[in-house]
């Protein structure tokens, strides 16, 4: 199953960035273990402050014990294309990180951003396997916290959906025009060199 794919780039950068999507159309074919475990083995090596590494990532493969406990902590809206996915992922974060030389842990001001980090990389090994990862905060985070017995001192970050593309007419009638790969604001609006500026247009002011 293939989709059209116009992005461009403003400058030039490895194909990879382009190619991954976030699609919701699955064809609920089985993921083997080890294909997921590689994937969260990318999101291993991921940079941390402190090489805290506060990301933990608790999966659901479909057709396993675990499969309608996960597909239930998503809303309705979600659960109506998620349940054609492979396996189901739970991102969470370790609120506190011990710096070099202390013997207590501290708060974390990067956990989020860490765990982030560690979802970049888990979601580009997705793609270059061939696979698609789909990232969603519409869930029930306080249920997941609970029903997957996570520990006092982590804190749930996100939800994703893997699987292989499937034909996209399967999607509820108001996702279809959706499925496609989207665009990104241009970097003008988005990097300023010496100082922030909100106005879309200041870097190209002389």
């Amino acid at each position: 199953m293939s989709t059209t794919n116009n992005r461009t780039a403003d400058h030039p950068i490895d194909p990879m960035f382009l190619a991954r999507w976030s699609p919701r159309a699955f064809n609920a074919e089985q993921v083997p273990e080890r294909d997921l475990l590689t994937m969260l083995e990318a999101a291993r090596w991921a940079a941390s402050s402190f090489n805290s590494q506060p990301w933990r990532f608790v999966y659901a493969r479909r057709e396993t014990p675990h499969w309608e406990k996960f597909l239930n902590l998503l809303v309705p809206a979600n659960q109506a294309w998620a349940k054609q996915a492979s396996a189901l992922v739970i991102l969470l974060s370790k609120t506190s990180m011990r710096p070099p030389g202390s013997d207590k842990d501290v708060p974390s001001v990067a956990h989020s951003f860490d765990a982030g980090t560690a979802s970049g990389y888990f979601t580009l090994q997705t793609m270059k396997m061939g696979w698609y990862a789909h990232g969603m905060i519409g869930f029930d985070r306080a249920r997941a916290f609970a029903e997957l017995n996570v520990s006092q001192g982590y804190a749930v970050e996100a939800a994703y959906a893997v699987g292989r593309l499937g034909d996209p007419a399967t999607l509820p009638e108001a996702l279809r025009a959706r499925e496609y790969p989207n665009s990104r604001l241009p970097l003008t609006e988005l990097a300023f060199e010496g100082s922030f500026s909100s106005s879309p247009s200041s870097n190209n002011k002389a």
